[in-house]
């Protein structure tokens, strides 16, 4: 969601911070500002729309140089997107400026309070109260970082906070609470960022910080100090860390998109998510699951918490898990989970899925599991996040920085990491012998070089696309795995294209979803193997005939060989044969460029469609 960026050192202080927001603007925002304190005062700048607007307004009305310096893009939830609400706010002086993302959820009361002891607020959201609030702190207190502390302590909600003051030019100040921030160390700087991607250029040596948790950026005539205590002001553990990917990774490379250049590195985000899982002994080896062998021995059930993109791989593990391991295994969807009271125990098993690990909804669903007693273990592609810190375990995917919000090579190295983690539970727990599990993961090794064939054939698909950029509907079908595949082709032709999309399991066809069929509608069907479960085959080929009957375009997507289906496809999408439960490792690819073309033949935004945000940091 929003982007927040903050920077203490001896560059510019504007040039740094505009830098930033612009390797954030992937996250997804309608309006974005600065603030910086100079001259004794503190100069601001913000506009509604895109980052191009605020540097226009700032070459109309440049503000003046310093050392410190804060930035954001907004993404609206409190008030409409345009100047007023967009952030930094300012207290009535003008001497301190805020920016946050998350929501403040008691800030109504709070605004009244304000408004009786003669406070003015000039803008519909709920940040504008903390600059106010930080202003009256600093005047008692005269320290932004005390001030902050006490504000803190007073806000409930989820939230990151980064605040600069006037009557303290060389310090920045920021707070977090169930929403991302991350400290850059460089050599005579530092950095606030919402993600790393925001001070790569400048630094790969980083710090977490943890929940409820204040860091102070100071610089005086030799250098900057970090200081990090907790809401009560107490020392807190400092967790340094090294970002295992460079500047280079976020940018792209020579595509005209993210989107494209994330796709085209999938078969490499593969491999590497892979890479050293295989110990010396030829055991799987999951270094970074630490939860005892003998506690999940005695695991008696698993239940995978998730939303969107991460949702559909969870329905996937959910097939593989419960063939492999034979534990009964449950997918919710996270915004859901806590609220219909799931029974959960010592003996459960909860896999959150998250690319960003921030994703308010999991953590939530996380934390409680956590609390009724259950073991969770995290799947997640970005270090030192909320959600790898708060499980008891963590499988890290090793996609590199995703920048477009509509995921793709995050799916596929999350679908990875799922079979990994089934294989794992059967090696554990005896239901799958050491040589079949080293059976998997060749195949899983193989199907790198498999998306890289299917990449390589993809220029029908674009032109298909092209083709129905004037169309208002695409259904979706599949069964077995092939259903989360067509939940997920829609997911990414509703994100892009902006089109009615719909994935149905093929048998429910007939009860219901068939009366949507008409003349020339595009329907995309996910056909399994032949060589698995036939039965699964011939019925969906059945399916196709039945909506071809019916006037439907029939686009198919099955694997290179299957003649049955050839006669009843419209367009054929031939793809590598795979084992039945991999085969949404590559079924999905075609889908994604398939969503990608059509999003460009009809004028859209590919890397940031509208209304949406890269990662979900409020429920």
């Amino acid at each position: 969601m929003c982007g927040i960026v903050g920077y203490v050192g001896g560059q510019c202080a504007l040039d740094v911070v505009l830098a930033g927001l612009r390797r954030l603007e992937y996250r997804g925002y309608d309006s974005a500002g600065v603030a910086v304190p100079a001259d004794g005062g503190l100069a601001a700048a913000k506009k509604a729309g895109k980052l191009a607007n605020l540097e226009k307004e700032l070459a109309a009305r440049p503000l003046p140089s310093g050392p410190t310096g804060i930035g954001h893009t907004r993404w609206a939830t409190h008030g409409a997107p345009n100047d007023a609400n967009a952030h930094p706010h300012l207290d009535n002086p003008g001497r301190v400026a805020v920016v946050h993302n998350g929501i403040i959820e008691n800030f109504a009361a709070l605004r009244a309070e304000l408004a009786e002891r003669g406070h003015v607020l000039v803008s519909e959201t709920d940040t504008e109260v903390v600059s106010h609030l930080l202003s009256e702190a600093f005047s008692s207190c005269g320290d932004l970082a005390e001030a902050m502390r006490q504000v803190c302590r007073r806000l409930e909600g989820a939230f990151t906070l980064v605040a600069v003051h006037a009557d303290d030019p060389d310090v920045v100040v920021g707070a977090r609470r169930n929403s991302p921030l991350v400290v850059g160390v460089g050599d005579g700087e530092a950095f606030l960022a919402s993600d790393v991607a925001a001070f790569i250029a400048h630094t790969r040596e980083a710090i977490e910080l943890g929940q409820d948790q204040v860091v102070e950026l100071r610089r005086d005539s030799l250098d900057v100090t970090v200081t990090v205590t907790t809401f009560e002001g107490k020392d807190a553990e400092v967790r340094p860390y090294h970002v295992d990917w460079d500047a280079s990774a976020a940018e792209k490379g020579g595509y005209d998109y993210f989107m494209l250049k994330e796709i085209a590195e999938q078969p490499k985000a593969v491999a590497d998510t892979l890479l050293g899982r295989i110990d010396a002994a030829g055991s799987l080896s999951l270094d970074e699951v630490r939860i005892p062998g003998p506690v999940l021995r005695e695991v008696d059930k698993v239940v995978i918490v998730a939303c969107g993109t991460a949702y559909h791989a969870g329905l996937i593990a959910k097939y593989a898990i419960e063939h492999w391991t034979r534990i009964p295994c449950e997918t919710e969807l996270a915004s859901e989970f806590r609220y219909r009271d799931p029974i959960l125990d010592q003996r459960t098993l909860v896999i959150a899925i998250s690319q960003s690990g921030e994703t308010m909804d999991t953590l939530m669903a996380l934390r409680h599991a956590r609390e009724q007693g259950a073991k969770v273990l995290a799947i997640c592609n970005t270090n030192g996040s909320t959600i790898p810190r708060e499980s008891d375990a963590v499988l890290y995917t090793h996609a590199g920085p995703e920048v477009a919000v509509a995921s793709t090579k995050a799916f596929l190295t999350q679908l990875v990491a799922c079979y990994l983690v089934a294989l794992y539970l059967g090696q554990v727990r005896g239901t799958k012998w050491g040589d079949e599990v080293r059976s998997v993961v060749r195949e899983l090794s193989d199907i790198a070089t498999q998306v890289d064939e299917v990449l390589e054939t993809m220029e029908p698909v674009r032109e298909l696309a092209r083709s129905l950029a004037d169309k208002g509907t695409v259904l979706f079908l599949g069964r077995h795995v092939g259903y989360p595949v067509a939940l997920e082709g829609a997911l990414k032709l509703k994100e892009l294209a902006y089109m009615h999309a719909e994935g149905f399991a093929a048998g429910e066809l007939k009860h219901g979803p068939i009366a949507l069929i008409e003349e020339d509608l595009p329907v995309v069907v996910v056909v399994p193997s032949p060589r698995g479960r036939s039965v699964l085959h011939d019925k969906i080929v059945s399916n196709i005939q039945e909506i071809r009957a019916r006037g439907a375009r029939t686009i198919v997507i099955a694997e290179r060989g299957d003649e049955a289906v050839r006669p009843y496809a419209d367009h054929l999408i031939e793809i590598p044969a795979t084992p039945v439960l991999l085969q949404p490792l590559v079924a999905t690819v075609p889908l994604q460029v398939f969503a990608c073309e059509l999003a460009t033949a009809r004028g859209n935004e590919v890397d940031q469609p509208r209304n949406l945000a890269k990662s979900v940091t409020v429920e």
